[in-house]
């Protein structure tokens, strides 16, 4: 039944059907959709109603999360700011390509960079060419598709940020043993920079990766 423009939704009413749809991350318009109300302004005045009670929290502008029902931090890379994919140091660490624990979440988008502080977390946004904004595939991550980089494009995204002097090389921290070279090679070629080439060969050339080479 649709509800009247000036009613107050009842809170358990307002958890159960955001649950039900599996909405982690919802906007004002889903909200009106899931919970049948007739008009917008008044689903703005609800979540505004929740929001101050703590039953909703914001994620950015237009995005919306119950409090008790949180979307995972990859999930909520991907919504925040489209379109994009999960990249560099924080594929790189998901992987296990990198030893490092990383706590923010980076990604990479073809629009302009971008920074977001959600569940006090910093999630980073850096803009890649729109030719090179490929190489992602979707995984199911705690029940949840989201689009991550593939191991060789997050490496490639990784080296380019080097290349940019934006990022700092250790080469032993990375792990080629999870890594086709060849793949690498491809995506490394679609930034056509020589810098980046170069940076690569040195990786391969190390001691340490001599006898871990994937083609």
């Amino acid at each position: 039944m649709k509800q009247t423009s000036k009613k107050k939704i009842n809170t358990l009413l307002v958890q159960t059907k955001l649950k039900e749809a599996q909405l982690r991350l919802f906007s004002v318009l889903d909200f009106q959709r899931i919970l049948g109300i007739e008009n917008y302004g008044s689903a703005r005045s609800n979540i505004s109603r929740y929001l101050k009670s703590g039953l909703i929290q914001r994620a950015s502008k237009g995005l919306y999360f119950l409090t008790d029902n949180p979307p995972s931090n990859f999930e909520l890379a991907n919504k925040l700011y489209q379109p994009s994919y999960i990249s560099f140091e924080t594929a790189l660490s998901f992987y296990g390509i990198i030893p490092e624990t990383i706590y923010g979440i980076t990604s990479a988008t073809s629009r302009p960079p971008r920074e977001y502080i959600v569940k006090n977390i910093k999630f980073s946004y850096k803009k890649i060419k729109k030719t090179c904004f490929n190489g992602y595939q979707a995984l199911k991550i705690q029940n949840i598709l989201v689009f991550i980089a593939e191991p060789e494009k997050a490496l490639a995204d990784y080296l380019y940020l080097v290349a940019l002097g934006k990022r700092k090389l250790t080469y032993e921290r990375i792990d080629l043993s999870k890594i086709k070279k060849n793949r690498l090679l491809i995506y490394a070629q679609q930034f056509q920079r020589h810098k980046l080439s170069e940076i690569i060969n040195n990786l391969y050339a190390q001691p340490k990766h001599n006898q871990t080479v994937i083609y």
